[in-house]
């Protein structure tokens, strides 16, 4: 039996459990939120249940025929990354996010604030995050802009992404960064236009794609590794670290990655020699090495060795 938006009734959950112990019944229990869930008291069927999140489009599911360019800009939900004319259908999508899952589940007590909130956190989009200074953008506390984070991740449309904090040599940054979980929603509340090489906006919409792809690969796999980043003081710094930093990746939206691009990655190796393998994901033609075992490759080619487990150490 499948139940979507459980989220909606909790107290069927009662009636689940039920008929799990006492029937043998199997379930699909389908939700864009478990925050009212936890929150009203409802039977979480604990050891029962198993999760597991599903993630937007990713290049393992549209084959060789996946456009980064769209992708970047259309966004990763099926519906939007096939539409010739995206932006009303994601301008719908926050506004029906704003309407039904916030104001609808009584999430948040001044709708108007959190939708002012809402568009400045994008402005966090693969940022570290600063709870005081997005309080001040949108006049709330600091805590209350910590709580409308949660909120975006318990809702499914965010993520934190937390330092490398193992062993460091070195002073390194310890606050988290923040990814939204699908980029044509940053577009749209960002109001950012068609993004295109070369610019930094689009840079940052593939940092985002990498760390989409990255984090659907762990969850789908099983592999149960943790996805983290790492920082020092002085700002040097690298976008990913899998698997407690047997893979390091770094995004790079250039076609002619050079010296400049790969210090955060030499400088991790410095501090962190266990590193296994180290890579550059970005816009060159073809696939190299550097003289220190740097892979660059294209980002069609990370994707492909990606799903085809060929990247992160056996």
């Amino acid at each position: 039996m499948v139940l979507d938006e459980v989220q909606k009734v909790p107290a069927l959950l009662d009636e689940v459990h039920w008929l799990i112990e006492n029937r043998g019944a199997r379930f699909v229990l389908c939700g864009s939120s478990a925050r009212k869930v936890r929150r009203g008291a409802a039977n979480l069927l604990g050891g029962r249940a198993v999760r597991h999140e599903l993630y937007g489009l990713v290049s393992a599911e549209i084959g060789r025929d996946v456009d980064l360019e769209r992708m970047v800009n259309h966004g990763y939900l099926p519906r939007h990354y096939l539409s010739r004319a995206p932006a009303p259908l994601l301008r719908a999508y926050v506004d029906d996010y704003l309407k039904e899952q916030i104001a609808a589940e009584g999430l948040v007590r001044r709708l108007p604030a959190f939708a002012s909130f809402l568009s400045a956190a994008v402005l966090t989009d693969t940022e570290l995050v600063n709870f005081a200074s997005r309080a001040r953008d949108c006049g709330v506390s600091a805590p209350t802009a910590k709580e409308y984070f949660q909120i975006l991740v318990d809702t499914l449309l965010g993520r934190f992404l937390p330092a490398y904090r193992r062993r460091p040599k070195r002073r390194v940054i310890q606050a988290p960064k923040f990814y939204f979980a699908d980029v044509g929603v940053v577009n749209t509340l960002a109001r950012r236009g068609r993004l295109t090489p070369g610019s930094e906006l689009f840079g940052k919409a593939f940092e985002n794609w990498v760390c989409h792809e990255l984090t659907a690969h762990l969850a789908y796999r099983d592999a149960g590794a943790e996805l983290a980043y790492w920082r020092l003081a002085s700002g040097i710094e690298v976008d990913f670290l899998v698997a407690d930093g047997a893979l390091a990746v770094e995004a790079k939206a250039t076609a002619n990655v050079h010296r400049d691009h790969l210090a955060g990655l030499r400088e991790l190796a410095r501090d962190h020699p266990r590193t296994r393998r180290r890579v550059v994901v970005c816009l060159e033609p073809k696939p190299r090495r550097t003289e220190d075992g740097i892979d660059i490759l294209p980002a069609q080619v990370f994707a492909e060795r990606l799903w085809a487990d060929r990247l992160l150490p056996a």
